[in-house]
């Protein structure tokens, strides 16, 4: 199979299923954003962070894989949904978990936090901005077609992570939170 096919030459994309869309379509913005930021925790992963880390990043590519199929399939085609993989709905709570596992390294958040610091927790602000992009572009795709309520709330949760994660990151490195003062 050839990279290349040349039909999207014309600014369209096909849909998993029949319809072809401008790549520019919200389908295509959101799964296009959920397949940014699995690139961005795959650069994550590489940066060297202790473990378990990168085994759970990897974890949570393979479920924005999913979200993406889930996100790509032609609305005509939602009865074959049961096709694709199952929801990984239940990772929604393990996130919770990893939450207060961070929380409990780096504290109660008290009060709002500047990014930076660390250069991993810096790392982390910027792939925690992309998933809200993700979300954002998810919102604006449910506002026109449904899209399945557990891929909101597993977005909104890992953009809680990833915050997580990045005072995590400076705490783990003796680096204070760089708190925003008016």
């Amino acid at each position: 199979m050839k990279i290349y096919t040349r039909t999207g030459d014309d600014g369209t994309t096909q849909l998993m299923g029949p319809t072809r869309v401008p790549k520019d379509h919200p389908r295509v913005a959101a799964y296009g954003a959920v397949d940014e930021l699995n690139a961005w925790l795959g650069y994550l992963g590489a940066m060297g962070i202790p473990a378990p880390w990168p085994e759970r990043l990897q974890t949570i590519q393979r479920d924005l894989f999913v979200i993406g199929s889930y996100l790509a399939l032609d609305p005509v085609m939602a009865d074959r949904a049961s096709a694709l993989p199952p929801p990984p709905e239940g990772r929604i709570a393990e996130l919770e978990a990893w939450i207060d596992e961070c929380e409990a390294v780096a504290g109660p958040t008290r009060v709002f936090v500047l990014p930076g610091g660390h250069p991993l927790s810096a790392a982390f602000h910027v792939v925690r901005t992309v998933c809200r992009r993700a979300e954002r572009e998810v919102v604006t795709l449910h506002r026109q077609e449904p899209v399945p309520p557990w891929i909101l709330a597993y977005l909104n949760r890992l953009s809680d992570l990833l915050f997580m994660l990045a005072r995590w990151a400076n705490a783990i490195h003796g680096v204070q939170d760089l708190p925003w003062i008016p």
